[in-house]
């Protein structure tokens, strides 16, 4: 994997995977995982566009939506949703001209479950 690949995250289940952070401690490879997806959500831009992708209503978005929400040419929008997909956070599918791009909630998942102290519920757990 070349340095500017990130690695996917949603490709394994929360209970398949790690404990947690709080937990035990991680390992080599998961620690460099898990640092390329921060790293992936540590920029600002990026951060605004999985928050304006995972919010849409219908559960995705073009990109011709989210080029005008920033002062920022369309080649850089676009490589700042190639990290957001090579971090796993998101996927998309070209139809015609547009592309289409949508949340992948089993990368959000595992990353809360990541977080989460042990013995305490998921957020969306103590909502239901």
């Amino acid at each position: 994997m070349s340095k500017q690949e990130v690695g996917p995250l949603g490709h394994v289940a929360v209970d398949d995977c790690c404990p947690g952070l709080l937990a035990a401690p991680l390992g080599e490879e998961q620690a460099v995982e898990l640092a390329r997806v921060f790293k992936a959500l540590g920029d600002p831009v990026r951060l605004r566009l999985l928050s304006m992708i995972a919010s849409r209503e219908g559960g995705e978005i073009c990109v011709c939506d989210l080029t005008p929400a920033f002062d920022l040419s369309q080649p850089t929008i676009s490589h700042h949703l190639k990290q957001l997909r090579q971090a796993g956070l998101i996927d998309c599918e070209r139809r015609g001209t547009w592309v289409y791009y949508w949340l992948l909630p089993e990368a959000t998942d595992r990353l809360a479950g990541l977080l989460t102290r042990p013995g305490r519920p998921l957020p969306a757990e103590t909502s239901a």
